[in-house]
């Protein structure tokens, strides 16, 4: 059993997505006809929408007991659902970019059975992700060192899966705080009207199923392993990892995360397309197969945790230097012993 790892992964290369970008575009031309958007996402939102306003009808005279299994495992995974779909909105996949508020007014609706607005901050900071992935001080899906030391331990680990709506939520707010904009108020207003209206009508019962819903299948809920999966390193020398489950079905296909990295303007019904057209570029990529399975590796493996994360140094990443070199750089960047966890296969 290997010691708790005490710094993250430090490399010191620009990250591989847009190398394999190219290199795959190179060879297989036709992966341009994937681009684009897909409309039918529209669908999806609709159907789990009313379904959760119905939903939320249904548990409004429930007992404590029934409503809290009622939130955990339907509202928990409807709202966990409607979470991974903003992520497609964030890249404007519905609509395409030439129709900004059509895929705006339908990330307000979507947002509406979470209880709490997200879509605008989400849409945001994301891009931030992808354009400056495991940057240090940039990434905003990076964790911070406070939270690395604070939940290294079993039970630490417990308690960070289960607060993951919170840490995804504020870590970027406090930061790397942006200015508030109109499309944020907007969001907000939105969706404290509906709040407002759900308790108005229905009472107190179907707002908890709602919101609490959401606290709960954002945290400590089988779906959130792809929180963990998409880039805590598992396998040495891999950052991002796919995963090709089931649960693919309802999450908008956020499984197919090295596709959707490699070209974020495919639509995800489309990413598996990608796959079968270059296989030899993903097959041999270490993915995974169970989500649940990633979470109890990452609650009992000792070498996992927060600092199993790979960052990069912004002014060593010659990528970054060189387009930002007129920008300050970010605090909070300490560079490491790169001590490296041993090599392990995943499922």
């Amino acid at each position: 059993m290997g010691k708790p790892r005490e710094d993250f992964f430090w490399e010191y290369t620009d990250e591989p997505h847009a190398t394999r970008r190219r290199e795959i575009l190179a060879k297989y031309p036709q992966i341009k006809k994937l681009f684009g958007y897909d409309w039918r996402i529209s669908l999806q939102f609709a159907a789990t929408v009313f379904v959760q306003i119905f939903m939320a009808y249904m548990v409004r005279n429930m007992s404590w007991t029934e409503l809290f299994i009622m939130t955990y495992v339907v509202s928990g995974t409807l709202n966990h659902s409607l979470s991974v779909g903003l992520h497609e909105l964030s890249h404007n996949l519905a609509f395409g970019p030439h129709r900004p508020l059509a895929n705006r007014l339908l990330g307000f609706f979507a947002n509406l059975p979470m209880g709490v607005p997200a879509f605008i901050t989400f849409k945001k900071y994301h891009r931030d992700h992808h354009k400056y992935l495991a940057v240090d001080g940039w990434d905003p899906d990076l964790p911070t060192r406070f939270e690395a030391k604070l939940f290294s331990s079993a039970l630490g680990k417990i308690l960070y899966v289960g607060l993951l709506p919170v840490t995804y939520s504020l870590r970027p707010i406090l930061v790397m705080p942006k200015k508030i904009d109109l499309q944020e108020v907007q969001n907000l207003i939105i969706q404290i009207l509906f709040d407002i209206s759900i308790y108005y009508y229905l009472g107190f019962n179907s707002l908890f199923y709602l919101i609490i819903g959401t606290l709960l299948g954002l945290g400590f809920h089988p779906i959130s392993g792809h929180f963990i999966a998409e880039h805590y390193v598992f396998v040495k020398g891999y950052e991002t990892y796919s995963y090709y489950g089931p649960l693919n079905l309802i999450t908008f296909n956020v499984g197919y995360h090295n596709e959707h990295h490699d070209f974020p303007n495919i639509p995800c019904w489309r990413l598996p397309e990608v796959r079968k057209i270059a296989p030899e570029y993903y097959d041999n990529l270490p993915c995974h197969n169970s989500w649940i399975k990633v979470l109890y590796d990452f609650i009992t493996c000792t070498e996992m945790g927060p600092y199993s994360r790979v960052h990069r140094d912004y002014k060593v990443t010659s990528e970054y230097a060189i387009l930002n070199k007129n920008e300050s750089k970010p605090s909070d960047t300490i560079l490491s012993n790169d001590v490296l966890a041993s090599e392990k296969k995943i499922n």
